[in-house]
C-alpha cells in the first residue's frame, strides 16, 4: 500500500488528478492506436515503484487522454514475466489503474494462432483463458481491502463488453473470432509438440501476457475485455519460422483496426 500511495501521489501530482474510467494495455506492434490521442505522456522510467519495458514495440510510456468524453489511460507496453518481472511488477499497473478509478480494462497482445480456422490478421476475442506461466500473481499475503483471498475466475471475461465487442464490430465490418488463450512464460516459441498439446486443452490461440493482468483484474472486480491480433501461426500450424519481427509488422498493417474496434466501443460505454 505504501507503494501504490507514492505512485499514486506522483501520478495525480502530474496530470493534475486526472481520474481515468477505462484503462487499455497495448501490445507488441499496436502502437498505432495513440497516433491520434493527445494527453499526458508520462515515462514508466518516471514512475516510482513502477516496471520498465525492454521490448521492442514497446513505447514504455502511460498517455492520459480522452476517447470521445471517456477519460482514459492507455498503457504503451507491458511487463513480461519473461523479461524477469516477477508478476507481483507485471500486474502492478492494474492495482494502480484499480485505485485512480478505472472500472474497466481492455487487454491487447499479439498472439500465434492454434485454431486452424483463424488467419494471420485476424483479431480473437478472449472468451476463456489458461494459465500455463507456471505463476499467479495473487500469491502472497492477501490484502482483504483490495480482494477476496480465493477469488471467483469462472467470469472473468465480463459478458456485455462481449457483447458490445460483437456488435461493434458487425458495424464496422470486422470479422471478429473468439476462443481461449493459453498464456506460457516464454520468450522461446512454443515447440511444435507443445503446440499440438495445448489444442488439445482447447486453446485457440497462444502468447506470452496478458492472463496475469486478467486475474488481477477479476480479484479487483473490474470489467475486463481482451483481444489478441493474431500476428503469426503457432509452430507447426504452417511451416513458417517464428520471429518477433514478424509479430511487428502484422502489428503495424492489421493493429489498425484492432485499435478502431476498442475506441469505437470505448465511444459507446
Amino acid at each position: 500500500m505504501e507503494k501504490l500511495e507514492e505512485t499514486l501521489n506522483y501520478l495525480n501530482k502530474m496530470t493534475a488528478s486526472f481520474k481515468p474510467e477505462i484503462a487499455v494495455i497495448l501490445g507488441s506492434g499496436l502502437g498505432v492506436f495513440c497516433n491520434d490521442l493527445k494527453g499526458i505522456s508520462i515515462k514508466y522510467s518516471d514512475i516510482p515503484n513502477f516496471g520498465i519495458s525492454s521490448i521492442e514495440g514497446h513505447k514504455g510510456e502511460l498517455l492520459f487522454c480522452e476517447i470521445g468524453n471517456k477519460k482514459a489511460v492507455i498503457m504503451q507496453g507491458r511487463f513480461h514475466y519473461y523479461e524477469g518481472n516477477p508478476l507481483e511488477i507485471c500486474t502492478y499497473p492494474i492495482k494502480v489503474f484499480k485505485k485512480l478509478g478505472v472500472k474497466t480494462l481492455f487487454i491487447t497482445n499479439a498472439a500465434g494462432a492454434i485454431n486452424k480456422t483463424f488467419k494471420v490478421g485476424d483479431i480473437m476475442m478472449f472468451s476463456d483463458h489458461i494459465n500455463l506461466i507456471g505463476d499467479n500473481p495473487l500469491i502472497g499475503k492477501n490484502d482483504d481491502t483490495m480482494g477476496e483471498r480465493f477469488p471467483d475466475m469462472s467470469e472473468i471475461y465480463t459478458p456485455y463488453l462481449s457483447n458490445l465487442a460483437y456488435n461493434t464490430a458487425k458495424e464496422l465490418d470486422i470479422d471478429l473470432k473468439e476462443g481461449v488463450y493459453i498464456a506460457t512464460s516464454g520468450p522461446s516459441y512454443e515447440t511444435k509438440a507443445e503446440i499440438k498439446a495445448y489444442s488439445i486443452l482447447g486453446a485457440d490461440a497462444v502468447g506470452m501476457s496478458s492472463a496475469p493482468e486478467a486475474i488481477v483484474a477479476g480479484y479487483l472486480k473490474m470489467d475486463v475485455i481482451a483481444f489478441s491480433l493474431l500476428t503469426n501461426y503457432a509452430a507447426g500450424i504452417s511451416n513458417a519460422k517464428l520471429s518477433h519481427k514478424e509479430v511487428l509488422e502484422t502489428g503495424k498493417t492489421a493493429g489498425l483496426k484492432l485499435c478502431t474496434l476498442i475506441k469505437n466501443m470505448i465511444k459507446k460505454l
